[in-house]
This record gives structure tokens, sequence and C-alpha cells, in this order.
């Protein structure tokens, strides 16, 4: 069961290295045929427990995620392929920036469920982080769309596969750093 979760989370990672190789010998139809397999076969037993969980707004962005796949299928067209990283940024930054007009922001949510008495310190500062991060997903989002329209497939690549992760953990390492410092009584 490990194994697996470590399998998929591992194909995740490497979606940008993926295609950069299978696109020397396939058609990005048919690269996106196989991914779309690869996914339903991934879900196949939690589709519904997934899909009555999600809201509104992540029904919406998984529909458009589809439809992109869809596209690709029926365009063959590489950009769009390439445009998937890009989009999944768009996804995670309308779902972080509509928490921002409710009372718990994303991460004050993930914060409550290991702290579930916050301060009131701690709310302003999970808030703080929340508009971080939808800074973060616009700017990685920009610099994918960017790379997907203008850059060589390599370039593409490596900022998708490599440099976009290398931000993200160093975002999530100083910010958790920060945390700890500030409020040592949650750890």
């Amino acid at each position: 069961m490990l194994i697996a979760h470590v399998i998929r989370a591992l194909i995740g990672l490497l979606y940008p290295v993926t295609v950069y190789f299978a696109l020397r010998w396939f058609e990005p139809r048919i690269i996106a045929g196989v991914l779309a397999i690869f996914l339903l076969l991934r879900w196949k037993h939690q589709a519904a427990q997934i899909l009555a969980g999600l809201s509104g707004v992540s029904f919406g962005i998984l529909i458009a995620l589809l439809l992109l796949c869809l596209a690709v299928l029926v365009v063959n067209n590489e950009t769009l392929l390439r445009l998937y990283p890009a989009a999944i940024n768009l996804g995670l930054l309308i779902m972080f920036c509509m928490t921002l007009w409710q009372p718990h922001t994303m991460i004050e949510r993930f914060a409550r469920l290991r702290h579930t008495n916050l301060p009131a310190e701690g709310i302003r500062y999970t808030r703080h982080v929340t508009y971080l991060w939808c800074l973060f997903f616009a700017g990685n989002g920009l610099a994918a769309a960017w790379t997907a329209i203008v850059a060589s497939r390599e370039t593409w690549a490596l900022y998708n596969g490599f440099i976009a992760y290398l931000l993200m953990g160093t975002l999530f390492a100083g910010e958790w750093l920060l945390r700890r410092y500030r409020f040592p009584e949650l750890r």
C-alpha cells in the first residue's frame, strides 16, 4: 500500500520529465491518453468518495483540467500538454484565494488539523502565509505558462520538473522554520 502511494507521488512529481522523454517518441494525444487512463485507473475505486467531497470550486477546477486533457486528445497539441503544470497552479491559486474571503484560510485549515486552538496571532500569521502561497502559485503558474508557450522543451522540463519543486520546497521549509521560531509553543 505504501509502495503504491510512493509510486503515485513520484509519477505526479515526474510529470514534466515523463512528458519530456515521451514526446521524443509519441504524439501529444497518445501521451494525454495514457495519462488519462492512468488517472482513471488510479482513482476508479475512490471516485465517488472523492467527487462527493469536492466543493463547487474544486469540482470546477477538476472539470477544467479534464477539458484540458480532452483538448490535447482532440487537437494533438504539445503546448496544451505542457500547459498542465500552469493549469494546476491556477487551480491551486483559485482554491487558496477563495479561502481569503472565508473565516478560515487554507493554511489555517491545515494548521487546525494539528492545533485546534490557534491564538489570534497564529490566525493572522496563517492568513499572511495563505497570501504568500497565493503569490507563489501566481508567479509559478506564470513561469510554467511561459515555459510551455515560449521556451524549449528542455527549459520547460527543467523548470516544471525541478526548479518549481525546488522553489516550492524552499518556501515550505522557510515558512516551517519561521513558524517554529515565532510560535515555539505550537510545536
